[in-house]
């Protein structure tokens, strides 16, 4: 009887210690408000010895003006709950799953390339070098295509149809921005600098491919261009960006992350842990969620499907436009608009972007199983992003055919040039698949190298022989 009541007795003081340090928590929080009058984006700091107290974590001003409103039939009352003042009414009503109309989608420039009525627009320098960089893009697919159908390189995967998305993003951002790619973005790394010998290097994954040959080709990265390396694990770059734009937020850099995924990549459980925590801690990113219409997780159009995509970020309490995927013009307004907001006014932004993949999905996929040759053809050549942009710069007499010939031309040659080069190049020696994680080689991998090394001397004829190996003594 006398332990069970000394147990009482301690645990009763255990409760009282944890509700004394609640209340000092609070007494904190208060504190914060009344200090930091005048709250912004970044995160404002109290310190008291080797405690911090964030004052975001106790209230935040854009959730809050969303949630200052007073309902029409609210009977003039309010209850004041933790989380704000909530309006009352007597009336049930049920909240709609959906608002009834589709999200509309922004364009500048119609199918035929001209100008909409108010439409933003760039000059003359811009547009014609949005133009060549989405036409070396192309010929880049189709070269490095054929290569691999050819056998020359393993794998390939083209940016067809979303040549627009690529550039003019690219344009519209800044090069300290980071760029967090899903696979289907190398126009951005290509505009920012990585030359057509750097992608065929890497495709080929000889000794002067940045990535040492270890990775598939097509998954490109550059530290100099701030282009994070491509994972080909679906959606886990999201949250990647937003923890890297928070980092940026808390260093009061004038900077952004963006990250591009797929519709099927809204699918994952990172996507929407990744919306949550940019939501709350206000992050200054930008989500790219390039909807064309057959993600390889969901071949059914998105189209069918409503607003999803959208229509989540919303959920999540951040700022969301849906745009023409196909229309460079109103890309490069949206994304310059995005940045404008995430950098000044540390917010996430969500673009969902509409476009068609006028290509298959990879060199591993065969499209026309599940959609008809003619569709294919029918938006390659008659709604692709480059076609309605080149309308558009003709029409303003900025460009023209024979220009167009000689720069296709020109690509042309470079690629197969770099391709020939990237070809002869040897392969990285065996001894790289061992270095840059460890500073000293742990026994285990040092005795798989060893392994690994004697094999291949001893059956050379089975291996390549641009691969060199080097005896370990």
């Amino acid at each position: 009887m006398a332990s069970s009541l000394t147990r009482s007795r301690s645990l009763i003081q255990k409760l009282r210690s944890k509700l004394s340090v609640l209340h000092q928590l609070n007494y904190y929080a208060n504190s914060s408000r009344n200090f930091l009058v005048n709250l912004t984006f970044s995160p404002q700091i109290i310190k008291n010895k080797n405690t911090f107290f964030v004052s975001r974590n106790f209230e935040s001003t854009i959730a809050q003006n969303q949630l200052d409103f007073v309902s029409a039939d609210n009977d003039n009352q309010d209850l004041d709950f933790p989380g704000g003042k909530v309006g009352i009414t007597s009336q049930m009503r049920f909240i709609s799953e959906t608002n009834g109309s589709r999200v509309e989608c922004y364009r500048a420039l119609d199918d035929d390339g001209q100008l909409l009525k108010e439409s933003k627009q760039v000059d003359e320098e811009l547009a014609v070098k949005m133009y060549e960089y989405m036409v070396t893009l192309q010929e880049m697919d189709t070269i490095f295509f054929e290569a691999q159908r050819q056998g020359r390189i393993s794998f390939y995967l083209t940016t067809m149809g979303e040549e627009a998305i690529n550039i003019a993003s690219a344009a519209a951002l800044s090069i300290d921005d980071l760029i967090f790619p899903q696979y289907r973005e190398p126009g951005l790394l290509l505009w920012r600098g990585f030359t057509l010998q750097d992608f065929a290097n890497q495709c080929f994954g000889n000794k002067a491919d940045n990535g040492k040959g270890r990775q598939m080709p097509i998954h490109y990265g550059s530290n100099k261009l701030n282009y994070i390396t491509v994972s080909s694990t679906v959606a886990t770059q999201l949250l990647h960006a937003v923890g890297a734009a928070y980092s940026l937020k808390m260093d009061n850099k004038n900077a952004c992350t963006i990250t591009f995924f797929g519709d099927g990549g809204t699918s994952t459980g990172d996507f929407h842990a990744a919306l949550n925590f940019a939501a709350v801690l206000e992050a200054p990113v930008i989500f790219f969620c390039r909807n064309n219409g057959w993600a390889i997780s969901t071949p059914v159009s998105d189209q069918l499907r409503g607003d999803g995509v959208v229509v989540r970020g919303q959920a999540y309490g951040i700022r969301s436009i849906r745009v023409d995927g196909n229309d460079a013009l109103a890309i490069f307004n949206a994304v310059r608009e995005a940045r404008r907001m995430a950098v000044i006014e540390k917010r996430p932004i969500l673009i969902e972007a509409l476009t068609y993949r006028a290509g298959h999905h990879s060199t591993s996929d065969d499209s026309t199983k599940y959609r008809l040759v003619e569709e294919i053809e029918r938006w390659s050549k008659t709604r692709g992003p480059v076609l309605r942009f080149k309308k558009w710069i003709d029409g303003n007499g900025w460009w023209n055919d024979k220009r167009d010939s000689e720069l296709r031309s020109s690509v042309r040659k470079q690629l197969i040039h770099a391709i020939q080069v990237a070809e002869n190049l040897e392969k990285p020696p065996v001894s790289e698949l061992f270095s840059d994680v460890y500073d000293v080689l742990p026994p285990n991998l040092h005795e798989q190298e060893r392994s690994l090394t004697e094999t291949i001397i001893k059956h050379r004829k089975d291996y390549p022989t641009n691969v060199p190996v080097q005896s370990i003594t």
